[in-house]
């Protein structure tokens, strides 16, 4: 029986010399070699006026949070059907989270239902690129612009992905990116904040060194510093910045590998989709998505049950995703469903999520959809 895991992390080759040499600087604490390294690749990758990166996506998400001044009693509008870090960073800052239903199509949120879920104390929109695959971002914009909203965008998994051309995270105020283990590009645990207006650059670094002015003292501009701010600990170290560097200096050889998996899973997916017994996902033509990961949809949540042990039972670990937020007691308890559950619900209860790392094999693949399509018959 074999044994196909659903996540492998990516180690493309550099990541043990560029761990090694962190090692030989002399220099692991952060903002050494690689740290700067990693900040000006993701600067060239997303366009961002500025990327710091961070110790993991949500602390990203947290120091966005305090950027756009998040305060007690304002109301912030994202997806349900998303990771709880995504509500948690705004939830520390005192905030009301008000979920959107989402589209079923790509799973993202239904921009067409975010304006009328906006009151007097909204102060922010979310918007959680799902799978790599953008939100509607002209739309979305256009209502922050309309109602002087920030846009943060969750693009934890949207690295090297795009909309229109343009890279998740550089479109709104802020993006948020995610290096987990589990993501396209990794360090273990990391992830970078995107600033895209220049007038936030300067106390985003602040912030992220504890709320201290040292990124000024370190480039001569201060001659001591000090405490000047709120902030934390989101300095990552330069370990996990050389382990990253390894892969993001030359995106494409992984994005061409998961892009090459992606398609040959739709390619054989195809037949059982036009007999409508799975439904496969969706990229609209504006958007170019980055592969983070292949779904599939079956009936219901019974079905896809039977469907996960069966995989398992052939060797193959397959897993289903979110549970709704609002459905569980903090979601209840820091937030609030605006209009109808029609979709979040029903579709998060169908999705299925399949093996989808960096060097996973064409073999492998045909084995996976081999057995799906013995499921069914």
């Amino acid at each position: 029986m074999k044994g196909i895991q659903f996540n492998v992390p990516p180690h493309v080759g550099n990541e043990d010399n560029y761990i090694k040499r962190a090692i030989e600087n002399k220099k692991i604490s952060g903002d050494g070699e690689f740290s700067k390294k990693c900040s000006q690749k993701l600067e060239e990758i997303s366009k961002a006026k500025k990327a710091l990166i961070t110790t993991s996506g949500t602390s990203a998400l947290e120091m966005s949070a305090i950027l756009a001044d998040i305060n007690p009693g304002d109301e912030v509008i994202m997806p349900s059907y998303t990771f709880v870090s995504t509500a948690n960073a705004f939830v520390l800052r005192g905030a009301k989270i008000v979920f959107v239903d989402i589209r079923p199509d790509t799973m993202n949120i239904d921009e067409n239902l975010i304006e009328d879920a906006i009151t007097s104390k909204t102060k922010a929109i979310v918007p959680v690129h799902y799978a790599g695959v953008s939100c509607e971002m002209d739309t979305i914009c256009d209502i922050a612009k309309r109602h002087n909203l920030f846009v943060i965008e969750d693009a934890a998994q949207g690295v090297y992905a795009y909309y229109k051309g343009r890279p998740l995270g550089s479109i709104g105020d802020f993006g948020c990116y995610s290096f987990h283990e589990t993501k396209n590009y990794s360090m273990g645990e990391g992830g970078a904040v995107l600033i895209n207006e220049d007038k936030y650059i300067e106390r985003a670094e602040i912030i992220r060194e504890k709320g201290t002015n040292r990124s000024k003292f370190f480039r001569g501009q201060v001659d001591k510093y000090t405490w000047v701010d709120i902030g934390s600990s989101y300095l990552q170290s330069e370990l996990n910045c050389a382990y990253l560097y390894a892969q993001i200096e030359n995106p494409d050889i992984i994005n061409d590998d998961r892009l090459s998996s992606w398609n040959l899973y739709n390619e054989l997916f195809k037949p059982m989709a036009e007999k409508g017994l799975i439904e496969l996902p969706h990229i609209p033509k504006e958007c170019a998505h980055n592969a983070h990961m292949y779904y599939i949809k079956v009936k219901n949540m019974e079905e896809r049950t039977r469907l996960i042990s069966y995989l398992k039972e052939n060797g193959v670990y397959a897993v289903f995703h979110y549970v709704p937020l609002h459905s569980s007691p903090a979601g209840q308890k820091f937030g609030r469903f605006f209009g109808q559950d029609k979709y979040t619900t029903k579709e998060s209860e169908r999705l299925l999520r399949l093996p989808m790392y960096y060097g996973l094999k064409s073999k492998d693949i045909e084995y996976i959809a081999n057995v799906i399509h013995n499921f069914f018959k």
